[in-house]
């Protein structure tokens, strides 16, 4: 076999074992999410997570030195996806700020409902990370908001917001509705499927926004009928 064939087969094998560990780490992830929201990380042994996730232990001491770093992993894999949906939803969106930021919503709460027990674990067991871990994933957590408050603030410069609007506090209640989907969801299951939840809290976050004289414009957002 020439050296070039023989790269090609290298490079094909080191693909498949990276997208066959990246499987497995998200397996190991998604099943630490699911003990550690319905336990306590503090009470899930790593033999319990094993066993949830259909693996050895020793394969996840493979990718986790201990409990904490898989802790760590759990909460910074909602925060990638975050980091990676919400700008290209807003992008997809085209130069329209109320279709961005309706566009950056929905991602956001797609992304929020499709880690929903990692999602909660931001709130319940941040601190075991400790100090230092546990404000580099806020840092991380406050970067995910400005794509939306930076689509608010070009919507009150392009005068479809209204203006006085405090794009910050806006941007906030707005993550905050996404990760109610986690915190609540007891509640809005029984309610709601996930693109009702969506489409109504956005009609009443952009009816708040949009100035009168342009509600007409976005029929399909606020529900007008």
């Amino acid at each position: 076999m020439s050296s070039d064939a023989l790269t090609v087969a290298e490079e094909a094998h080191e693909a498949v074992r990276s997208a066959r560990n990246s499987v497995r780490t998200r397996q190991i992830l998604r099943a630490a999410a699911r003990l550690m929201a319905r336990d306590g990380s503090d009470a899930v042994s790593m033999q319990a997570l094993a066993d949830e996730a259909s693996v050895s232990v020793g394969l996840i001491y493979r990718y986790f030195g201990n409990k904490q770093d898989l802790l760590h992993a759990v909460i910074a894999e909602v925060l990638d996806d975050l980091a990676a949906r919400v700008p290209a939803a807003i992008e997809a969106a085209g130069a329209d700020p109320v279709r961005r930021l309706a566009g950056g919503f929905r991602a956001y709460c797609e992304a929020i409902a499709d880690h929903r027990h990692a999602a909660l674990l931001t709130y319940r067991e941040s601190k075991a990370l400790g100090v230092e871990a546990s404000e580099r994933l806020k840092k991380r957590e406050t970067a995910t908001v400005l794509p939306l408050l930076h689509t608010v603030e070009q919507g009150v410069a392009e005068g479809v917001f209204a203006a006085g609007v405090h794009a910050e506090l806006v941007a906030l209640d707005l993550v905050m509705l996404a990760h109610a989907w986690a915190l609540k969801h007891w509640y809005f299951e029984a309610h709601y499927d996930l693109d009702t939840y969506i489409a109504r809290q956005t009609a009443i976050g952009l009816g708040a926004l949009i100035v009168p004289e342009r509600r007409a414009d976005y029929p399909d957002l606020l529900d007008i009928r």
